[in-house]
Formats: C-alpha cells, sequence, structure tokens
C-alpha cells in the first residue's frame, strides 16, 4: 500500500537518533526553500530542492557538496542521473544539518533509487574521503542494517504463510498476509528500540502469526496448523482470572499452545522464548493500541492508519511495500540468492546431504539452538566440584561470588531493556542465565586445567580476584549476546562520533557489555584466550568473534584514558628501560606461551617455583619486582597484530619499494614500545598510517595521505572514522593529516630524520606471525633483555622547525589555501596553544578544517601541481591484477583465519 501524504508534525527519526530532525524555525535559513535565493544553482536542482521540501540551508550544503566534491569526480562507472546524484546530495546535507523532512520512502519516490542503489551511490561518492562524514555513514549504516532484517524477516515470513494457508492467492487469504505483516511492522516499530534486532524480531513475528491463524476459519489453513487450530489448546499461564473478569480492562490473549509450538518448530525458534516474548512485548503491543479482547480478525484499516501514523513519525522506509515488490525496496542480486532453502539429496538418490547457503535467520536459529544444547545439561548455579574448589580456598569465596552475579544481573537485565525495549527485561534475564550457566561451566573447566597444571587446589587469590569474575562473566554474556545478534562489533570496533553516543543504548554489540560493567578492556582482555581454550564445544565463528574481540581491545580499547595499562606502563618504565615488553629481538620467535588466565590477573608476579596462584612470599629486599605477564603477552600479542596490518597496507601501496617495509615496522615498534603515550585515546592503524607516511617522505617515495586512506578502506574491519576522528589535544579531533602534522611529527621528527642520515637506527626483527595464537600448544618461550633498537635520543623541543625537520609536514592535502597553511605553520612554532582557537575567530575550541584533497593532482601548500599523474596512484589503479589480488587474499586469510576443530 503506498503511503500517503506527509504528516504536518516533523517528529525525530528514531532510526536515525536525531539525524534528521527538523531545522529551527527561528533561522531564516532553515525556512522552506526560497527558490529565488538560488538563481545562481542549475533549475533542476533547485526544482528537485522545492520536491524534497528542503530548507535554504540543506539546499546551499548541498549545492557546495556537488560543485567541490561530485561534479568534478569521474562518473563513469557510477550508473546514475545528475537528478539521482542531487538527491545523494541533498540526503547528505540534510542529515549534517539536521533538514530532513520527508519520509525515507518519499525521497526514494522523489530520487528514484531503492535502498541499496541509494547507499550504494552515496558509499561511492565518498571519493575525497571526507566526502561522507561520520554522522552520515552512521545514518546510512543504520538504514542499510534495518533493511537487511526486515528483508530477511519478510522472507521467511512469505514462506511460512505459505505453509499456513490454503492459497494465498485467494482475496482472503491475500488479506491475512497484508494485515498480519502490517500488525508485526506496528508492533516492532511500537515495542522495539533495537529493531534490527533479527532473533526478538522474529520470536515477535511468530506471536504475530499465532495471534492471526487462530481467529481464522480452518478452511483457510493447512495441515498441521489447521488441527491446532481445531483443538483450540490455550496456555493456562495466559489465561485471566475470574477475579478480574468483571473489571473494565480487556482479558489478555491465550496463547494457543499447540499452535505457537508448530510455528516454533517450523521456525526453528524455542518456544519458551517465544512465549516469554509473547506474554511481555507482544500482549503490552495488544494492550496498547486496543486489540487484547478482540475475538475476531483486527480490520485492515485500522492497522494500516496506525502504522502510517508511526511510519511518518520515523521518516522510515515504508516496510509495507515489501508485499507488492515495490522497486524502492527492490533487493540487489545478492539478496535474490538468499532463498530459503533446506538440505537436500543429490539427484542420484543417494543419501548425501548437499549443503546450501542458509539464511540470517536460519543461521541465528541454528546457533542459539547449538549453544542451548550445549549448556542444557548445566546449571545457574555452581556445581558440587566447583563448590569443593571453594571451599578448598583459604577465604571462601562463595558469598561473594553469588553476591556478584545477583548485582551484575539486576544491572544488565536493565540495561538490557534500555536498549531492545522496556517490555523485554524479561528477555534480558533469560539472557543472563545462559551466561551465567556458561560462566560456571567455563570457570570449572578452567580451575580443572589448572589443578592438573599446578598439582594444587588452592584457587584462593584468583577465586576472589574481582577483575577475574567479571571478566569471565562478562566473556560468557559475550558469546551469548553475539550468539542472538550476530558476531558484529559497534562502530568498527573503535572510537566515537557523531551520534556515537546515541547508539550506545541501542546496540548490543561489543563492547556493550564492558560498558554496562565499567570493566576496563585490559582486564578483560587477559581472559579471552583461556576462555577459548577451556570451552571446547565453541563453534569457529564464536572464537573467531572472541579473537576480533580481541583485536580491538589492542588496537584501541585497552587505550582508553583510564585504562590500567598505562599505570603498568609507567610503572614498567620506572623499573627500567624495556621492561614493558619483551624485547623486539624475541618478535621473530613463535607466540608460544604458558600463561593462563590466573597469571595474567595475579600478574605482576611471575610464575616461579611457587604456583602463581597460591599465597605468595613477600618480594626479597632490594630485588626488582618481576616484569608483568599480563603487559609482556599483550604486547608480544600487539607486535605481531601491528606488522600484520602494516603489511596488508604496504602490500597495497609501496611493493616497489620493499626495502621500505623493514624500516616502517621499526619506526611503528620504537613508537609502540617507547612513544606510548601517542597512543591515548587513538587507535593503533593511525600511528600505522603516520609512521608509513612520514617513512615515505623522508625517503622521497611520493605517496599522499589520500592515497594511504584510500587503500586502507578497502582492509578488512576498518572504520572511516580512525582517519577522519583523530584525538589532537585536549578533546579536539580533527583527520589524520592535522595528526600527523601536529602531534607524530613533532614526537617524533628526530626519530624519523635518522632514517636519511648515513647511519640509520638498527631495523627491528619481523615478527613471526601465526595463524591463530589458540591454535598453537602452551610453550613457553625464554625472554631475552638485550634492546635491538635504540632508545630514542633526546628530542629536538617541538617549538623548533628547522628545514630539515619541515620537509616531514604533510601540506596540500587539507589546509587548502598558502594562507591556512602559514597559519597552522603558526601554530606548529608555537607553544601557545591559544592560537588554534583563534584562527577559528572564537574562544572556544573547535577542530579544524575537515579532511580534504586536491582532485588534481594538487600537493603543495603554494599551489603548485606535480608534473605527471603520481606513480602511487597508478599503483593504487593496477590494485585489480591477479598478482595483486592473490596478495590480499593471503594476507586476509592469515588475519582472519578460522580456528582448526577443537
Amino acid at each position: 500500500m503506498p503511503p500517503k501524504k506527509r504528516s504536518s508534525g516533523t517528529p525525530q527519526m528514531k532510526e536515525l537518533k536525531g539525524n534528521m530532525k527538523s531545522g529551527s524555525p527561528d533561522s531564516s535559513d532553515n525556512t522552506v526553500l526560497t527558490p529565488e535565493r538560488h538563481k545562481d544553482k542549475e533549475s533542476a536542482f533547485v526544482s528537485l530542492c522545492e520536491e524534497l521540501q528542503v530548507t535554504n540551508a540543506t539546499c546551499d550544503h548541498a549545492w557546495r557538496i556537488w560543485e567541490k566534491e561530485i561534479r568534478p569526480m569521474d562518473k563513469a562507472n557510477m550508473l546514475c542521473s545528475n537528478r539521482q546524484l542531487w538527491g545523494a546530495c541533498l540526503f547528505i546535507a540534510g542529515i549534517e544539518r539536521d533538514g530532513i523532512s520527508l519520509t525515507f520512502t518519499e525521497f526514494q519516490k522523489v530520487v528514484g533509487l531503492s535502498v541499496k542503489q541509494f547507499s550504494s551511490l552515496v558509499r561511492n561518492m565518498d571519493v575525497n574521503v571526507d566526502t561522507i562524514s561520520p554522522k552520515v555513514d552512521i545514518a546510512v549504516t543504520r538504514l542499510e542494517k534495518k533493511y537487511d532484517v526486515t528483508m530477511a524477516l519478510y522472507q521467511r515470513f512469505v514462506k511460512t504463510c505459505e505453509k499456513i494457508f490454503a492459497d494465498p492467492d485467494k482475496a482472503k487469504s491475500k488479506e491475512l498476509l497484508e494485515s498480519s505483516w502490517t500488525m508485526f511492522l506496528l508492533a516492532k516499530g511500537m515495542v522495539l528500540q533495537m529493531e534490527d534486532d533479527l532473533v526478538i524480531a522474529f520470536q515477535l513475528l511468530l506471536c504475530v502469526l499465532e495471534f492471526f491463524t487462530k481467529l481464522c476459519m480452518p478452511s483457510v489453513l493447512q495441515s498441521p496448523y489447521k488441527s491446532a487450530v481445531s483443538s483450540s489448546t490455550l496456555s493456562p499461564l495466559t489465561r485471566t482470572s475470574r477475579r478480574n473478569q468483571g473489571k473494565a480492562k480487556p482479558r489478555p490473549p491465550e496463547v494457543n499452545m499447540q499452535l505457537l509450538e508448530t510455528l516454533c518448530k517450523e521456525g526453528d525458534c524455542n518456544v519458551d522464548e517465544v512465549r516469554n516474548v509473547y506474554q511481555t512485548t507482544f500482549c503490552a503491543f495488544l494492550d496498547s493500541v486496543g486489540l487484547s479482547g478482540l475475538q475476531e480478525l483486527p480490520p485492515m484499516e485500522t492497522l494500516s492508519k496506525q502504522y502510517e501514523e508511526l511510519y511518518h513519525k520515523n521518516k522510515d522506509f515504508d516496510a509495507r511495500l515489501f508485499l507488492v515488490d515495490d522497486e524502492t525496496l527492490s533487493p540487489s542480486k545478492t539478496e535474490l540468492t538468499k532463498v530459503e532453502m533446506t538440505p537436500r539429496k543429490n539427484q542420484c538418490g543417494e543419501d548425501v546431504i548437499i549443503p546450501v547457503p542458509q539464511t540470517p535467520i536460519r543461521a541465528a536459529m541454528n546457533s542459539i539452538q547449538q549453544l542451548r544444547v550445549e549448556l542444557n545439561s548445566t546449571s545457574d548455579q555452581p556445581s558440587s566440584h566447583l563448590q569443593v574448589y571453594f571451599k578448598n580456598c583459604t577465604v571462601d569465596p562463595s558469598e561473594e561470588i553469588t553476591k556478584r552475579v545477583e548485582e551484575l544481573s539486576q544491572v544488565f537485565s536493565q540495561r538490557f531493556a534500555q536498549a531492545v525495549g522496556q517490555q523485554c527485561e524479561g528477555l534480558g534475564r533469560k539472557r543472563f542465565n545462559l551466561g551465567v550457566q556458561l560462566y560456571y561451566k567455563v570457570m570449572e573447566s578452567m580451575l580443572k586445567s589448572e589443578e592438573k597444571r599446578l598439582s594444587v587446589q588452592n584457587f584462593s587469590k584468583l577465586l576472589n580476584n574481582a577483575a577475574f569474575h567479571t571478566s569471565l562473566l562478562a566473556c560468557a554474556l559475550e558469546v551469548v549476546l553475539s550468539t542472538y545478534v550476530g558476531n558484529t562489533l559497534k562502530n568498527g570496533g573503535f572510537g566515537r562520533g557523531c551520534g556515537a553516543s546515541d547508539s550506545l543504548e541501542t546496540d548490543l554489540s561489543f563492547p556493550w557489555i564492558l560498558d554496562v560493567f565499567q570493566l576496563h578492556a585490559f582486564d578483560f582482555y587477559k581472559v579471552i584466550e583461556s576462555f577459548i581454550k577451556a570451552e571446547p564445544t565453541l563453534k569457529h565463528d564464536m572464537m573467531k568473534h572472541l579473537e576480533h574481540c580481541e583485536h580491538v581491545i589492542m588496537e584501541s580499547l585497552a587505550w582508553r584514558g583510564d585504562s590500567p595499562l598505562f599505570e603498568l606502563l609507567k610503572q614498567s618504565r620506572e623499573e627500567g628501560t624495556g621492561e614493558q615488553a619483551d624485547p623486539p629481538a624475541t618478535l621473530n620467535q613463535p607466540l608460544h606461551h604458558n600463561h593462563t588466565a590466573a597469571d595474567l590477573y595475579l600478574s605482576p608476579v611471575r610464575p616461579s617455583r611457587q604456583p602463581p596462584m597460591t599465597e605468595t612470599e613477600p618480594p626479597i629486599p632490594g630485588c626488582r619486582p618481576p616484569r608483568s605477564n599480563s603487559l609482556s603477552l599483550f604486547y608480544k600479542k600487539l607486535y605481531r597484530m601491528a606488522y600484520l596490518r602494516l603489511k596488508m597496507l604496504f602490500s597495497q601501496l609501496l611493493t616497489s619499494h620493499p626495502e621500505l617495509e623493514p624500516i616502517i615496522w621499526t619506526l611503528l615498534q620504537h613508537t609502540l614500545q617507547n612513544e606510548y603515550e601517542l597512543m591515548r585515546d587513538r587507535h593503533l592503524d593511525q600511528l600505522i598510517m603516520s609512521a608509513m607516511y612520514s617513512i615515505c617522505k623522508v625517503k622521497n617515495v611520493d605517496l599522499r595521505f589520500k592515497t594511504i586512506v584510500t587503500a586502507y578502506k578497502e582492509l578488512p574491519n576498518t572504520n572511516q572514522e580512525t582517519f577522519k576522528h583523530v584525538l589532537i589535544r585536549d578533546g579536539q579531533y580533527d583527520s589524520i593529516i592535522v595528526f600527523y602534522n601536529l602531534v607524530f611529527m613533532q614526537r617524533l621528527k628526530t626519530n624519523i630524520l635518522q632514517y636519511s642520515s648515513p647511519r640509520p637506527p638498527p631495523l627491528s626483527p619481523i615478527p613471526r606471525i601465526p595463524c591463530s595464537p589458540y591454535k598453537n600448544s602452551p610453550l613457553r618461550v625464554p625472554g631475552s633483555n638485550n634492546v635491538y633498537v635504540s632508545p630514542l635520543k633526546t628530542r629536538m623541543s617541538p617549538v623548533v622547525m628547522t628545514p630539515r625537520s619541515r620537509i616531514l609536514i604533510s601540506i596540500g592535502e587539507s589546509f587548502g589555501s598558502a594562507d591556512k597553511f602559514q597559519k597552522i605553520n603558526q601554530m606548529v612554532s608555537s607553544s601557545d596553544w591559544s592560537l588554534k582557537r583563534s584562527l577559528e575567530g572564537g574562544s572556544t575550541p573547535k577542530p579544524l578544517k575537515r579532511l580534504r584533497f586536491d582532485m588534481d593532482g594538487q600537493d603543495e601548500a603554494d599551489g603548485s601541481k606535480s608534473s605527471g599523474e603520481s606513480t602511487l596512484i597508478q599503483k593504487l589503479a593496477e590494485m585489480s591484477s591477479t598478482r595483486t589480488r592473490i596478495q590480499e587474499e593471503k594476507l586476509k586469510e592469515e588475519s582472519v583465519k578460522e580456528h582448526p576443530e577443537p
């Protein structure tokens, strides 16, 4: 059913969390478009602005994007009209200025793009790297995710209805499909804050189908649904007591359990979970729309009107249009291949099952079912074996463990309800209980392994360590959450940006659980490897997900400003140079170790002849404190991950200069070991890109930041905020170029310039990269105290810029004009950071100019152009060659290779 005209109100769009609010009526720029003000623009563009009902400010901003960013670009491969490009520019401008008033479907109808076409077009427009801001990227990503989830739900809805109703072509059956789908969309939009939660949405869909099916005449139903309706088996748990039957409040609907069980069996869904959704979420929805006591099918007109209001309120896409195969919701070829299928025999009639691709819903249901089967024999209370371990402790931890679990249960359930929907607190408790079962199971497995390894039974120190228990429970819950919502990471696992704070409460992806438990990422990291080794039933994709969480911690989360990692590094530096990690000379040795979670949580005490989890003797006076196990292992893994990232990026950009790879790595390794403060509230990849640019600069190799970030975006698990939103100083953020010029280069210029001298620093050894640290046998490699890379010499003062160090500056890529460059140069040469504020014309610190690159080869502050096309740009264009693709695939396989069967 096509959407009606736009309602008079302009409320906030839920999916974009404030990104599509109408502008303030007090500003003349935010009033309805005045065509007379835009005679400098093409008339067709102004006409489109009128059709889309944009404001004057949005029109001006969109035209600037078109003139400066899109008009000059090569549009040969984009296969779209100027009108569609203008529409995308207006969408970008509207999101950035909160100036969109139409629903997204109305916007699509005017511009003539499907959801997939639109999102692809916006992504392709990001040629200048900063055309698409983080705010727009978040909005488009949410739109894509919600579309994908709704598409998967609709496909399953159609197949299920084909099995329920006798003839979908009949008018009555068609009406049932339209009514039930519309009610589902209404329920999902009203009771679920996180509408892209596939599992809960699917369970809600089954509730809607139960509600409609039991009200149908048996003649329009197929078996076994016909017999389920005829038997009319009602759940006694949802009957209304006689005491309340005479009250005005309508009686809640009664569940036909036989019908619900049939639907759950068809959907591979746990019936207890669906019944819980029915009794809490779905019943609350029916009551809110006045349908609780309905004994007949609700009228389509009522449902459609209520959804119409919700759709316009949220400025959403109209998901009813799936029913009529509307072109605005047409899937891409990839989605069309994702049809619901079941394993089948081969043509010869042999009992050989041919595997077929799983749909998102079936894959999710299978994962959940496997998790529940593995936990079926466990309890959410400590087993008798665990209780023995508790009693063997010097200090019995039982009471504290129980108290902690109860407190965290309350916190988790409340935050879960805030994220998913206030009626879903019961679901949160059920998922928490699953996590507790896994928590106790893995704890027992860990203790049995430690008992066998150490021949001791008193684990008092470990079992009375709060950080260990909170981390272990958080890891168990992360397994449960990712099983239900998918193995995804929030925002690529890094940083914050425009709208990021809005998404914290509506996104259960990692590191949500850390925020809920107020747990430091560095503490959580300590348990991951031991957790994987202690739970052999984990699926490959879950092991891979936890390993990915570990990578996200090492690349950014562990480096947050309040992380205990910095205190450990400070203590290590005070104890002696190079103590914070194994020396670089050991990097080319295999990453074997025998450290367990117990060793890491009781660190900094090194493993000795005395078991690490029993009471230890006081340190001997005059002896240097032992090095931290957790810090040493962290740096071992960090170095290997950093080198692998560098090598992947290097293979796309500098294969013609292989001699530069060890030099770049040496600078990066030196920075991580000796200038680790550069990582505070930053991302590892920011240092990698800066190190690569600086070495190319000092070696006179033509490499621009635009080329680097363009290649970086093609790497797996990257996020544009990594190079668009970098901490500069005191809460000020800007682009990677500004970070390089004002922070990285200033701190490291003396070291960088050494690589152009006749006697450069010695090279760091190349780390040995294992396929996965979790597949290696736990053999310990002895360490070494030799320092391979000399420590950084006394730095030149940051306020001094010599002609030699000035060549390291990145110029002409973001500052725009020679005048702007001179001001920035003054800032570099001045120790007074208030000059930065004066550049913006105010006292409040503001971000510097957004990252911007010239399209015509301009790369100098004075506006001069490079002679001929950059060889590196040509290299980038040749990345599609067979040889380069093979290199990329090998590198990607090394970084994401799945774990072997346990």
